[in-house]
């Protein structure tokens, strides 16, 4: 099986179509969505592009599909406000119910489990700084020798002990030190991918949308500090 693992598109449809058009090329047999599919500035779009598509697509939950139903929350207030007014109550139900996390057999890479932030929580942060006790800590009792995440939109690809760490990026929202969406294929082994989009055009329609704040912009070092200071590191 080869995978495709889209994770934290947030809303950003421009970078998920560029990604999704590189795709038809790459003759996957699954894509994964890793959770934070809609929080940005076109949900509606974003969703309905993704359920559009054909094929075998696995959804998962992010901390952004917990909080719109008001669990708790990473995402200042007037943002989830705005992604739920472009939601119906059924879809916030939907994505809100997703599960937490998923394993696939993957060619060349055995078993992987599929979370969005750690396997044990949507929200957890690690980075690829987070020492190999604070990892081992949240891969307690995992079996799976690969694990992919997302959640703070930086990719990196690490042992931690006999475990691979693959954190896929963010299609919609990365923080980088190149301009595109990032995401990772999965198939023989992993590759960590960037695809080039018009990005300028894409914030420039972002801030005409009514999407509340300013888009958050960050270079890896710079998002990477920034995590694992709110975790102690």
């Amino acid at each position: 099986m080869k995978v495709a693992a889209l994770y934290d598109v947030h809303g950003n449809v421009r970078a998920l179509d560029a990604v999704l058009a590189e795709l038809e090329g790459e003759e996957v047999d699954a894509i994964v969505l890793g959770g934070d599919v809609v929080g940005g500035p076109w949900p509606a779009e974003t969703l309905a592009r993704l359920r559009s598509l054909a094929g075998d697509v696995r959804w998962l939950r992010g901390n952004g599909e917990r909080e719109l139903l008001g669990t708790g929350g990473l995402a200042p207030a007037e943002t989830t406000e705005f992604v739920r007014g472009g939601l119906t109550g059924a879809d916030a139900e939907e994505l809100a119910g997703l599960p937490l996390s998923l394993s696939l057999e993957v060619d060349g890479l055995g078993p992987v489990l599929f979370c969005h932030a750690t396997p044990r929580d949507d929200a957890e942060i690690r980075t690829a700084l987070s020492s190999d006790e604070r990892w081992l800590e949240v891969l307690d009792g995992v079996a799976e020798p690969v694990v992919v995440c997302g959640h703070t939109h930086v990719q990196f690809d690490r042992a931690v002990g006999a475990k691979r760490i693959v954190n896929a990026g963010s299609v919609g929202m990365p923080y980088e030190d190149e301009p595109g969406a990032y995401w990772a294929l999965l198939g023989l082994d992993v590759q960590l991918r960037r695809t080039p989009y018009d990005v300028e055009a894409t914030l420039c329609e972002i801030a005409g949308s009514g999407f509340p704040g300013e888009w958050p912009q960050a270079s890896r070092d710079e998002a990477t500090t920034y995590f694992e200071s709110l975790v102690g590191g």
